[in-house]
């Protein structure tokens, strides 16, 4: 016989506990408070949100850290990736200073950015701590962005979260200044003696700030390196790396538990999928243009405006005057957004497709362009006005093209020879930009490559809205969307075009 312990509770009256007791006992979850603007995310969120917000704060986050690699893969300096995110961050991210409310850091508002902030962080950190690249490049990004957030801090407050820190550093005092004065002076480049000896300085292990002795700008000896003050905040970014590997390989070991949670594996496989190029969903806003009327009988001239997969298939269909069922799909998408009516977009089909008799195209093709419309079909479909156009994360991940299919996405699912044939038959001509076409490609970037051309292209047209200050740098983010290619690119055009007619006919009347 196996013999009862007697402390041992009974599985069958496990649940006797009286509920009271937990009910209202104090509860070990608390609303967190932010004294700062800044965070090391060292302590991770403990209360409960909304489904809603959970992906939509991931969602606005990862916005930022998308455009934030964007701007290091076309090789910005700091002070223009800060001067195209900082407009970004106000508007999906924002976090103001205490010094921004009479109330500081009590204020509501600035708790509630905070704690966003906070959320959307470590909602990511479950969504990219899966695999090596995740976490890698996860640690990048989110190292550039707290490291523009605490370049572009106020001193007094910058200098509030440093002391609120526990960081692994010790302050050298005045003797051993007095000491290693000309060491130090010697060793740390644009400072003068009165910073030596008046200034504040740290000592730290050598390993923390392998930027500051890759670059030699500060004095080591025995293991120690001497920081300046000026240089604090390269010891601050390398205990946030620090923190944050740390804390996404204990979060990759906890990641199988949550496999049993079907509401959240969804949500965090949409988002690392879209690490790479963030989801996009069209407004309606999106797809007005301001005195543009677009018919069957304009999407020729139009055309131009297009991105390169849209290009392709209208090149495809006006050679072979037919386009099989994905490319019509997603070209049939992608005029819907134009703002292209139902009619008009029958119309134009049936003269695009003019091997076929009408009785052919009525019982083959145009079922589908009203259900692609939301004219016939279920009610979700109708209820939904049909089906929303592609994204550049879609075209890129579904329904790859096989053979005869001119669908798809160019940079990626074409060859590089087959690329430059295209990106020359459509006037790039540019080596340097083929040449960056092709790196682009080979590392996987293909919304990069695809910006890349948009540049090019409308060079003149950037840098005159950039000059006179009609575009803000939100206004030229970077391009997930071909929709907001084609809108972009005609706004351009149109803009630079009506400025010179306008300044033809101010010289005229002169």
């Amino acid at each position: 016989m196996i013999r009862n312990d007697s402390m041992r509770i009974d599985p069958k009256r496990r649940a006797t506990i009286d509920y009271k007791k937990k009910q209202f006992a104090t509860p070990s979850y608390q609303q967190q408070k932010y004294p700062h603007r800044l965070n090391l995310y060292h302590v991770p969120p403990t209360t409960e949100i909304r489904l809603e917000d959970f992906e939509q704060w991931a969602i606005d986050r990862l916005r930022i850290l998308a455009e934030i690699e964007a701007c290091s893969f076309r090789n910005k300096t700091p002070a223009e990736t800060t001067e195209h995110v900082k407009p970004l961050l106000d508007k999906w991210l924002r976090l103001d200073a205490n010094s921004s409310s009479p109330q500081g850091c009590a204020d509501t508002r600035l708790q509630d950015q905070r704690r966003k902030d906070h959320y959307s962080h470590f909602i990511l950190r479950l969504a990219f701590s899966s695999t090596e690249d995740l976490r890698r490049r996860f640690t990048r990004v989110e190292g550039s962005l707290f490291r523009l957030r605490f370049q572009t801090e106020n001193a007094r407050e910058r200098q509030d979260f440093v002391s609120s820190l526990s960081l692994d550093w010790e302050a050298v005092s005045d003797r051993e200044k007095r000491t290693l004065a000309q060491d130090l002076l010697n060793a740390t480049p644009n400072l003068k003696k009165s910073d030596v000896e008046d200034g504040g300085w740290f000592k730290v292990d050598f390993e923390t700030v392998p930027e500051l002795v890759e670059t030699r700008r500060i004095f080591v000896k025995g293991g120690k390196a001497y920081v300046p003050s000026k240089e604090q905040m390269s010891i601050v970014l390398a205990g946030f790396h620090a923190r944050l590997e740390q804390g996404l390989e204990l979060t990759a070991r906890a990641l199988p538990r949550l496999d049993e949670d079907d509401r959240l594996s969804p949500i965090l496989n949409h988002l690392s999928n879209n690490f790479a190029i963030p989801d996009s969903t069209l407004a309606d806003s999106d797809t007005a243009l301001s005195g543009a009327t677009i018919h069957a009988s304009s999407i020729d001239p139009l055309s131009a405006h297009f991105p390169l997969c849209m290009r392709n298939l209208h090149m495809t269909l006006r050679k072979n005057n037919h386009l099989k069922h994905f490319g019509r799909l997603q070209y049939t998408l992608f005029l819907k957004g134009l703002g292209l009516t139902m009619e008009d977009c029958l119309i134009f089909w049936r003269q695009s497709f003019k091997l076929i008799t009408d009785e052919t195209f009525n019982k083959e093709y145009r079922y589908n362009i009203r259900h692609n419309y939301g004219d016939v079909g279920g009610d979700a479909v109708r209820r939904g006005r049909g089906y929303s156009p592609f994204s550049c994360q879609k075209i890129l991940t579904e329904h790859p093209p096989g053979s005869g299919e001119s669908h798809g996405c160019p940079y990626r699912h074409f060859s590089v020879d087959n690329l430059t044939s295209l990106l020359q038959v459509t006037g790039v001509s540019d080596r340097d930009v083929l040449r960056g076409v092709k790196e682009d490609v080979e590392k996987k970037r293909f919304h990069i490559a695809c910006n890349r051309v948009f540049e090019w292209a409308h060079k003149t047209e950037i840098r005159q809205v950039k000059d006179d200050g009609t575009w803000k740098a939100a206004d030229l983010d970077t391009i997930v969307h071909p929709n907001t290619y084609f809108k972009r690119s005609y706004l351009l055009k149109r803009g630079l075009a009506g400025d010179s007619r306008q300044s033809q006919a101010d010289n005229m009347e002169t």
